[in-house]
């Protein structure tokens, strides 16, 4: 018997290692390519949305990944990749056209399913062993979330830098007319428009009119302008006129119930207007409505200086004032012109038993007669009290005479309505005195003249008229 216990087991033998198999240089480098392309392809899908290889006629010879950019490989394979291209033209980059390694350039492509995706690229040429160009090889990461986001930034930053503009060179104004210049001939610079205007809507006293305006061809926007204004409309509106200007406006109220446009045009066949355009002119005009409402204050301001409170006739340092600037045009023009004062009789009377509210009614009902009388382009006036002063451009003093028998006639009935019959009638003593278009009389002598007829009709009876004629050397 075999004692098993004692015996050895059987030696293990390893197996023959096998030859390696026999491998051309050719295959080797074959291989190592194919690997070295493998993984790149591995990197580039991991890193980037669009990698690609052009031959050097600009063909896709590499796409990747597949499908890239909802593009299939085979759709693309073989294809020029200028092609693919949303935007062509001098000065776009051609990431697919390089002579030298370019990073984190943009360019627009189209997408497989019709959109376009903004792609940041790093791409360098491929060059052959004699350094010639033979294709470009790159990569490229979709920005376009990225980049319209910064396109959002860089707008806002250029609209606060054109506001700002415009704030600034308004700024430097005190007088609101001047701020509107001002504020308009900015935008018109920061637009690239021809011209710029604010139109105030028709009111039943008042046809549209151009408040303010800059620039040319504002006679060619006015019609569409006005159209606009009669229509509530939530956004900046565009039109074109009949003669090819291209026209963006914005309405505005003030705070005063006026309807008003900023209305902003380009030459004929001008560049049609952007969203960015239409975000600054609404911007804009709240800042037109502003200026708006100070001058309609300084207006108020200014009239309220110049006018009587009582009867809304000029007081007596804006007829001063007023008389210079009329006398002097009417010399340059050779023109006569006329002074008349007419001072109220008994008016002390009414104050004194009816008191003086109904003196005021006397007063503004001679103001009102005054109104009558004269032309819209006489100056009238309350020189204070019962005293009252009109200058007629162009007329002599045959003219004014007729005038003030028509106040003679007409006082007495139209007041009488005021102070009744317990009263002795109000009536007018006026004075005249004209100035000769060849006559060098200083506007002193001439109100002396007038102030003295006038005292001359309260000495001779009062409610008359009289002339007084300059002797002349």
């Amino acid at each position: 018997m075999t004692d098993l216990a004692t015996t050895d087991p059987p030696p293990v033998v390893a197996p023959p290692i096998a030859a390696p198999p026999v491998v051309t240089p050719s295959e080797l480098l074959r291989s190592i390519l194919i690997d070295s392309r493998q993984r790149w392809r591995e990197l580039v899908n991991l890193a980037a949305d669009f990698g690609f290889e052009t031959d050097e006629w600009g063909r896709f010879t590499l796409v990747t990944p597949d499908p890239a950019l909802n593009w299939a490989g085979r759709d693309l394979i073989g294809q020029p990749a200028g092609s693919l291209l949303a935007e062509t033209g001098g000065g776009v980059f051609n990431p697919f056209r390089v002579s030298a390694k370019v990073r984190h350039r943009q360019a627009w492509l189209k997408r497989g399913d019709g959109g376009v995706a903004c792609l940041a690229f790093s791409a360098s040429p491929i060059n052959d062993a004699a350094g010639r160009i033979i294709g470009v090889r790159g990569v490229g990461i979709d920005v376009t979330e990225l980049d319209g986001q910064a396109a959002t930034a860089a707008t806002s930053l250029r609209l606060s830098a054109m506001l700002t503009h415009v704030i600034h060179r308004m700024s430097q104004e005190v007088i609101a007319s001047r701020m509107m210049d001002a504020a308009l001939d900015a935008l018109m610079g920061v637009l690239g428009a021809e011209g710029v205007a604010v139109v105030l809507a028709p009111t039943a006293v008042a046809a549209a009119r151009l408040a303010h305006v800059t620039g040319t061809g504002a006679e060619t926007v006015i019609q569409v302008a006005c159209q606009h204004l009669l229509i509530d409309e939530p956004h900046p509106p565009e039109a074109v006129t009949g003669c090819g200007r291209p026209v963006l406006m914005a309405a505005c109220e003030t705070r005063f119930g006026e309807r008003a446009a900023l209305v902003v045009w380009r030459l004929p066949r001008g560049r049609a207007w952007d969203t960015e355009d239409s975000q600054l002119v609404d911007s804009a005009v709240l800042l037109v409505r502003m200026i708006l409402d100070r001058e309609a204050i300084q207006l108020d301001m200014t009239r309220q200086a110049r006018t009587d409170p009582l009867t809304g006739l000029l007081n007596r340092r804006a007829f001063l004032e007023e008389i210079e600037r009329h006398a002097a045009r009417l010399d340059r023009e050779h023109q006569t012109g006329t002074l008349m004062f007419a001072d109220l009789d008994n008016f002390k009377i009414v104050n004194d038993r009816m008191g003086h509210e109904a003196g005021d009614e006397v007063l503004r009902r001679t103001a009102v007669l005054l109104r009558k009388a004269f032309r819209p382009t006489d100056l009238i006036a309350r020189l204070g009290g019962d005293e009252f002063a009109i200058w007629m451009d162009g007329a002599d003093h045959m003219t004014a005479a007729e005038r003030a028998e028509y106040l003679r006639e007409a006082a007495p009935n139209e007041l009488a309505e005021v102070t009744g019959p317990e009263l002795p009638r109000v009536t007018m003593s006026i004075g005249i005195a004209s100035r000769a278009a060849d006559d060098a009389e200083t506007l002193d002598s001439l109100m002396r003249r007038a102030d003295r007829a006038m005292y001359e009709v309260k000495r001779g009876g009062r409610g008359h008229w009289r002339v007084s004629l300059r002797k002349r050397a």
